[in-house]
């Protein structure tokens, strides 16, 4: 066996094609630039190499292969995965893309043997199984970075359980809400994200191997072996299907924009709290930058970055659903164009989330100026309505009341609970003195107290419950 990555006696090296026997003339430089795949598919390689070890052991178990065969192909397999990852492999456009550099370089080490692999597959659903166990293993990655983002949020939760912040509608203050509660609001939100991804995952787990071009193969395959060696969890059912459809692909970029819209809004919020007319937040500084003119800046770089990638994953998955839209069955090499979107959409998800979970764990809350924001805007005046209707006021009627109220604190330039006891009494006689607990914001966020509610003890209910999960998921 040979040991060098040496292609001088490779056929397919030879300024020759594997499609080549039907053609008169070679391939024009520029179109082979134009239509190569290799230099961002080669990132499948260790996927082709696993799938194709997966084929040549199915072709053995059926008598399709010989043992020997199947020996110098794994044997073959593994010098090859070396070499990639020691980086001495020779990746050469003239082979177009990584399954025929690997399969070109495989004859080179082993002959013949190699020149059998490919009995009883395409490139056509090669490639689709390639894409498929590729988007499994990144999907696995990114599960792990959002159940971490998932771990430092709740940590968060649990440390400001008890500050009190002003929640907002319409960018108004709106009502007191516990920081804390904030936070694992982000948290359901990726927890929706990652049941997504699972599910995707559970469709992008299908075996396309065996489907060949697009109408299966003469040879006596066994598909379900070949999916069991894979780690699928089932096969396609048809072959035409298996090789023309990327759905799972167009569903995993949905899934990432999703997951990136959920962290443009975070980013979103972030830059608002860390700027000085809120100052609810200070970012830790290894994730800001400064100005190159003006010297007391302290910008939000990655929370803006992030919101600004989100468009980009936005982007890819447009791109996918576009590309799909008009491509007859079966295969087309419009597909080439399927990879890109979707390694990008993997890499920014990924490099995204990294960053996330590391700047979440050092943000730090500045509860004072938190509360001083919940003066503004009357956030209890809800507490009041409530108040009110707790006594027998229809709750219409209370509403027009506390309107009034409000209007009355305004022109006193003042809070609900700085009002005298006898002005709020002259507005209603069912105000007692016990109004001025409902009317602190500690009373305010206290008296929400039920599942899925604000008050403190209902955050801590949550947080031990998450704390709970992430146990089981450990384990």
């Amino acid at each position: 066996m040979s040991t060098k990555n040496d292609h001088s006696n490779d056929p397919l090296h030879a300024k020759k094609k594997a499609w080549s026997g039907r053609f008169s003339e070679p391939v024009d430089a520029f179109v082979l630039r134009y239509t190569a795949s290799v230099d961002f598919d080669k990132r499948m390689a260790f996927a082709d190499i696993e799938g194709s070890v997966a084929h040549a052991t199915m072709l053995a178990s059926v008598g399709v292969l010989s043992q020997d065969d199947l020996e110098a192909i794994k044997s073959g397999m593994a010098q090859i995965r070396q070499e990639i990852e020691a980086g001495t492999f020779e990746w050469q456009l003239e082979l177009e893309d990584v399954h025929l550099n690997i399969e070109a370089r495989l004859t080179a080490l082993i002959g013949d043997a190699g020149k059998r692999l490919h009995t009883g597959r395409s490139r056509n659903d090669q490639v689709a199984t390639d894409v498929r166990l590729y988007v499994r293993s990144e999907i696995d990655v990114i599960l792990k970075r959002l159940e971490h983002l998932q771990e430092v949020m709740v940590a968060q939760a649990k440390r400001y359980s008890d500050v009190i912040m002003p929640g907002f509608t319409h960018m108004q203050v709106a009502q007191p809400v516990s920081f804390g509660h904030h936070l694992l609001a982000y948290v359901e939100m990726f927890e929706r994200d990652r049941e997504r991804l699972l599910d995707c995952r559970a469709r992008v787990n299908r075996s396309p191997l065996g489907a060949a071009a697009l109408a299966g193969t003469t040879y006596p395959i066994d598909r379900e072996l070949s999916a069991s060696l894979l780690g699928f969890e089932g096969v396609c059912q048809n072959s035409l299907d298996a090789v023309s459809d990327r759905d799972f692909a167009i569903e995993f970029c949905a899934c990432a924009s999703l997951i990136m819209m959920h962290i443009s809004r975070l980013s979103e919020e972030l830059i608002t709290w860390m700027s000085q007319r809120f100052s609810f937040i200070k970012l830790p500084d290894r994730f800001t930058t400064g100005s190159s003119i003006m010297p007391q800046k302290k910008n939000p770089d990655v929370p803006e970055t992030a919101r600004g990638k989100t468009g980009r994953v936005y982007g890819d998955l447009t791109a996918m659903l576009t590309l799909m839209k008009g491509t007859p069955l079966a295969y087309n090499k419009d597909f080439q164009e399927d990879k890109e979107p979707v390694f990008d959409a993997i890499d920014t998800v990924k490099d995204t989330l990294r960053a996330f979970c590391d700047m979440m764990a050092g943000v730090e809350a500045r509860p004072e100026n938190m509360l001083q924001a919940c003066q503004a805007g009357y956030p209890t005046a809800t507490d009041l309505a409530d108040y009110l209707v707790r006594h027998g006021m229809p709750f219409r009627t209370a509403h027009d009341i506390v309107g009034q109220v409000v209007r009355e604190a305004g022109q006193r330039d003042c809070g609900l609970e700085d009002l005298p006891l006898d002005v709020l009494q002259s507005f209603s006689d069912l105000i007692g003195e016990d109004v001025y607990d409902v009317l602190k914001l500690e009373g305010s966020v206290n008296a929400r107290n039920h599942l899925g509610g604000t008050a403190p003890a209902q955050v801590k209910y949550q947080v031990e419950r998450w704390e709970t999960i992430f146990s089981q998921r450990n384990h």
